[in-house]
């Protein structure tokens, strides 16, 4: 297909390369009232207009019929069925749709391993059939096969290929996040800093969790739930992993310790103030502050006695636990 073809295909696709809106399009009408309007590298719900021996022809409106190979027809679907279908450009830069979804859709970040590369860049695998292209202007280094890298999709505005991106600081929003201290939002790990983690939220914006607010292994191209703790006047947004912060989280710590205890041989548990501070979140799912917190807590109800090696659960603490 040549590019001024390509051009008189795509004419037709409502430009998302700058959309903030859901990635899970509805199917709209044309001013002529009966065409949909289709995005490419996003999900569409288009209706099956006929069926041959290989597949099935959707209806993509000015853009012509698009072509739904057999294999991924849902089975049960005739003519006339409305189905939710992923768009993009085969190896041959044809529209074809698939109800295969791949691992990253068009303005999102993802974690993806290099399949293979040659003189041009770096292909990835995202799961569908046509590998997912970063050439090596959009490499922040030379690509590796076998390799993972946080990168983002877009759709390159002068050949309309869906490609790939590792350079995501020129993706990522400069608007000010709309979020409150305690809102949960979620994240991808980017990459360790001097700081802590660099975090993209929200598939928007740019956030750091700061090495002290770390209590858990993170790696690049994790994907958590993380809550804000604040943003700041340059549109950065510090994150936590724990919802709860200060005297209500001590005393939810407590309650669980005790249980916790309860069920342990002899009451006894092997962590203290010394232990290892992965060790406590592993156990438990807190910061060191926290579980030290709650262990004052109940040593000064008498619930706990501390030991060189542990906390013991005291018989008032087995009678506070039965209570519960």
């Amino acid at each position: 297909m040549t590019h001024q073809k390509n051009n008189n295909i795509m004419k037709d696709f409502k430009d998302i390369t700058n959309s903030s809106e859901s990635s899970t399009p509805h199917l709209h009408k044309d001013d002529s009232g009966d065409a949909p309007m289709i995005r490419l590298g996003k999900r569409n719900r288009l209706e099956v207009l006929r069926e041959v021996d290989f597949g099935m022809y959707l209806n993509a409106g000015e853009v012509g019929d698009v072509l739904l190979p057999k294999r991924y027809i849902p089975e049960g679907t005739q003519v006339g069925d409305i189905v939710d279908v992923f768009l993009y450009l085969d190896s041959e830069e044809r529209l074809v749709a698939t109800t295969e979804y791949p691992l990253v859709e068009v303005n999102e970040f993802a974690y993806l391993e290099v399949k293979w590369t040659n003189e041009y860049g770096a292909f990835l695998d995202w799961g569908l059939m046509k590998d997912l292209f970063c050439p090596f202007k959009e490499q922040k280094m030379r690509m590796v096969q076998g390799k993972k890298y946080l990168i983002y999709c877009y759709i390159d505005r002068v050949t309309y290929r869906i490609v790939a991106s590792a350079k995501l600081e020129k993706f990522l929003s400069r608007e000010q996040p709309p979020y409150q201290s305690g809102d949960a939002v979620e994240v991808i790990i980017q990459q360790k800093t001097e700081l802590g983690m660099k975090a993209i939220v929200d598939q928007r914006y740019s956030g750091l969790i700061f090495q002290n607010e770390i209590f858990q292994p993170l790696h690049t191209g994790d994907r958590l739930t993380a809550f804000v703790k604040q943003v700041r006047e340059d549109g950065k947004i510090d994150l936590k992993l724990q919802k709860h912060f200060g005297k209500k989280r001590i005393t939810d710590f407590s309650e669980q310790l005790l249980n916790h205890l309860q069920v342990l041989p002899d009451g006894f548990c092997p962590l203290h103030d010394k232990s290892d501070a992965e060790d406590i979140y592993n156990t438990f799912g807190v910061s060191k502050k926290t579980f030290k917190r709650g262990v004052g807590d109940l040593y000064k109800h008498h619930y706990i006695t501390i030991e060189d090696n542990g906390i013991r659960l005291t018989p008032e603490g087995k009678a506070a636990a039965t209570d519960e």
